[in-house]
């Protein structure tokens, strides 16, 4: 007898319409009706029946991963884990509450609102973001929000324009007890200025594989486990996450990066610090290696971030003929000196300073708010890297 289940795509367009229509599906297929859920989200074409097929019959839903290592892979997350996550993030922050959907809705992170809120009783609040993003629309979600919202999802780009927009959005956000932040790393000075602005960010750290954010401000989830592999002299190594939130695996991928005992490695460097919390140190794949000496792009961008005037920074790796690879970053900052920067951070950064800083408008992204670090080294192709400098080669 076959016990699998069907797998049933479900476009979303970035309206609130369509999300509310997903977050409908998603309550069924997590109670155990009808067909597991894929979303995809605006403009996506049809996803190929290979990740269409269907699947066990606990898996409620198959989100796609943000390709960020090459092909997208289709994540299978179970009722079990959904719920799981949803249960301990109710127990981290104090209780269950409204949310509002402020991101898109067929990432795991729109998944997880969607799916928390209704375990709370009420059908979470949507943004409609076919316009994109804006404080002002956000101020409106809110107050339209009946009743209110408690528990709020954002990347660091979005909470980097309420605070600088400083207007009714960011009024708003002061209003809601929880603000999630995650998708991508969130600098300190950026925590701090919302800190100090009244808002009650929370920073998380997960991935799809393990039902989203599985570790809050650096302490795991009730049954999430955190271990470090192979550590170097420093305490350094891959992130091994644990637990009752991991998926069930790829669908029609056998990879090794899940591990028995419903572990999963990532493709992050981390350390646990003397006081028990995690730090995150980036992708181990982001790790620059110049002149023998490993670089993680992540201390070069603090070192940025703390020179006055810097709102973000991105570093990569760029071929050296001599080095193997020469360290380079951009920022985005008004009235920024890039070659003053770079001397700013030398002095403390030794051979790790980035051979070349260029000022850009705003970053590249890609997914729902990661730095494009791909596209970043592109805007470095075709020139010499020189101190302080790039020039057309």
């Amino acid at each position: 007898m076959d016990r699998s289940r069907p797998v049933e795509v479900v476009p979303t367009d970035g309206s609130a319409t369509a999300a509310r229509a997903l977050g409908e599906r998603l309550v069924a297929a997590v109670a155990g009706h009808g067909p597991a859920i894929l979303p995809t989200g605006p403009g996506d074409p049809l996803p190929p029946a290979s990740l269409r097929a269907p699947v066990a019959p606990g898996v409620a839903a198959v989100v796609t991963t943000s390709g960020s290592t090459g092909v997208p892979k289709a994540v299978l997350l179970s009722g079990t884990a959904l719920a799981a996550s949803a249960t301990a993030t109710a127990a981290r922050l104090g209780g269950e509450g409204r949310w509002l959907l402020a991101l898109p809705a067929h990432h795991v992170a729109g998944v997880q609102v969607l799916l928390r809120s209704a375990r709370a009783g009420v059908p979470a609040a949507v943004m409609d973001l076919r316009g994109g993003f804006r404080p002002e629309a956000f101020a409106g979600a809110v107050a339209e929000a009946r009743p209110s919202i408690a528990r709020l999802s954002l990347v660091p780009t979005q909470l980097r324009r309420l605070l600088d927009d400083a207007g009714a959005g960011l009024d708003a956000l002061r209003s809601i007890g929880a603000v999630l932040v995650g998708g991508a790393a969130a600098e300190a000075a950026l925590l701090e200025r919302a800190r100090a602005a009244g808002v009650r960010v929370v920073t998380t750290y997960g991935m799809s594989e393990t039902c989203g954010g599985c570790v809050y401000d650096g302490v795991p989830l009730d049954r999430v486990t955190v271990d470090i592999e192979d550590p170097d002299p420093s305490g350094a190594g891959r992130i091994v996450l644990g637990g009752a939130t991991v998926a069930d695996g790829y669908q029609g991928l056998d990879d090794p990066s899940f591990l028995p005992g419903r572990r999963f490695r990532t493709s992050d460097l981390g350390r646990v610090l003397p006081g028990g919390r995690l730090e995150v140190l980036g992708r181990a794949d982001d790790v620059i290696v110049t002149g023998g000496e490993k670089v993680p792009p992540v201390v070069v961008e603090q070192a940025l971030l703390s020179v006055p005037g810097v709102r973000e920074a991105c570093v990569v790796g760029v071929p050296d003929p001599e080095w193997g690879a020469r360290v380079v970053a951009v920022i985005t900052g008004a009235g920024l000196e890039p070659e003053a920067v770079r001397r700013d951070v030398a002095h403390r950064l030794g051979r790790a300073a980035p051979r070349a800083v260029r000022v850009l408008d705003e970053l590249p992204l890609r997914g729902i708010g990661k730095p494009d670090r791909a596209a970043v080294r592109d805007l470095f192709a075709g020139h010499d890297v020189a101190d302080g400098a790039t020039r057309p080669s």
